[in-house]
């Protein structure tokens, strides 16, 4: 019997994949092993033919009439009610809208608002920095005192208490891939009257998410990397319908107005998941975004979450078999269940390695000061896929190739 690390075992389990016709939907780059959908999901094919038809027909040829000959108008709450079945949220509670920041904004004062007494805000201090920086803008921008207390990862539950407002969380970390306890954090902020928030970047479309079942206040993410709808594509937001009638957000816009098409003088907020939007959407990007939501929800988020398990664990095994003296330090946690779609490893030679591993066609990312980051976004990848790219990365270490001077310059993009 062959040893389960070698490529004709990766074969075999590409044979007996039930998610494997899955490949054969993206656009793939001839010599390309693509590890980085946890960043950008590749382009599904469907995507490129719906945008192309979209444009040509329902932009170029039928022009303004597509708000409603094509359902324009109604894009963000039906593709955001797609989006919520594969999240664990119902009908009415999630729509796609600008971007993950804008999003995270809204939310968080809609929280903070619901809670006036209350100052505090609870944080993990490495998040990825923008949902740091959108919350300190905002408690900048309130003027009323309120707090982000930050803590470390161990210490989150610890660091809810009756002074906290909301508590704002990542449920799978950017980078290390650390899943937190949405259920348990949830019920502890609950238990002191705070409200939850999640971050679900690194969730949608690579984790089984349940936010009703977690009884989540209110989420955001992107649509852009499990979710493969495209560079910047709208992002999404959840607000459960308890709060909806209540719930007041800082953008206040015509699209978010209770008529849009009244055209009053004085807003008057839309009674359900609509107050959430501002202006008007990016109808082009919200049309990319169909067909990657399509193909998550035809595959199921159980069997995509299996998969990925196992291409990670066979990606950790070969880095182990392979390159366990190289200096690479595993960042991730090492029990699979403990992280979300990808796999981080630190290295003191982190950017040329990855530099150098890009130029040969295996494209991963960094991310500073030391750590390679590795996607397993299992309806693009193959268990081969992963034999090869670990092939590949063993051959520019043991061959030095890393240490041209040129891997070292450091590109505006990392």
């Amino acid at each position: 019997m062959s040893s389960p690390l070698d490529r004709a075992a990766a074969e075999a389990l590409d044979a007996a994949d039930p998610l494997a016709a899955f490949v054969d939907e993206f656009e793939r780059p001839a010599g390309v092993i693509y590890l980085n959908g946890n960043s950008l999901g590749p382009a599904p094919k469907a995507a490129l033919t719906r945008v192309a038809e979209a444009a040509r027909q329902e932009w170029a040829t039928d022009l303004i009439t597509s708000w409603n000959k094509a359902g324009w108008f109604d894009l963000p709450y039906r593709l955001g009610d797609r989006l919520a079945g594969l999240i664990g949220a119902g009908p009415g509670e999630v729509v796609l809208t600008d971007g993950t920041g804008l999003n995270l904004y809204r939310v968080v004062s809609a929280a903070l608002a619901l809670r006036p007494d209350r100052r505090v805000i609870v944080m993990e201090g490495s998040n990825f920095p923008t949902n740091n920086y959108v919350v300190q803008g905002l408690v900048q921008s309130l003027g009323q005192g309120h707090q982000i207390r930050f803590a470390e990862l161990d210490d989150l539950a610890a660091a809810i208490d009756d002074d906290v407002a909301a508590v704002v969380l990542t449920h799978a970390h950017y980078k290390s891939a650390h899943v937190l306890n949405m259920t348990g954090l949830t019920a502890k902020a609950h238990a002191h009257g705070a409200l939850a928030i999640w971050d679900l970047c690194h969730s949608a479309g690579a984790l089984e998410v349940d936010l009703n079942g977690c009884d989540a206040d209110f989420a955001v993410g992107c649509t852009y990397k499990y979710l493969n709808g495209g560079p910047g594509s709208p992002a999404f937001l959840f607000v459960a319908t308890r709060h909806q009638a209540t719930a007041t957000q800082p953008m206040t816009g015509w699209w978010g107005h209770d008529a849009p098409f009244a055209f009053e003088r004085d807003y008057r907020p839309a009674t359900g998941i609509g107050r959430m939007l501002t202006g008007t959407q990016p109808i082009l990007s919200l049309v990319a975004t169909e067909a990657g939501i399509d193909m998550i929800a035809r595959a199921g988020t159980g069997a995509i979450r299996a998969k990925s398990l196992a291409l990670g664990q066979l990606f950790q095994s070969l880095m182990g078999e392979r390159l366990s003296d190289a200096g690479f330090i595993l960042t991730s946690p090492a029990h699979p269940n403990d992280r979300g779609g990808h796999i981080a490893f630190d290295h003191a030679s982190g950017y040329p390695i990855m530099k150098a591993l890009i130029a040969r066609g295996v494209i991963g990312d960094f991310r500073a000061p030391a750590t390679l980051r590795f996607g397993f976004a299992p309806l693009h990848l193959r268990f081969v896929d992963v034999w090869d790219a670990v092939d590949r990365l063993a051959g520019i270490i043991h061959q030095g190739v890393w240490r041209d001077p040129a891997y070292a310059a450091v590109d505006a993009v990392t």
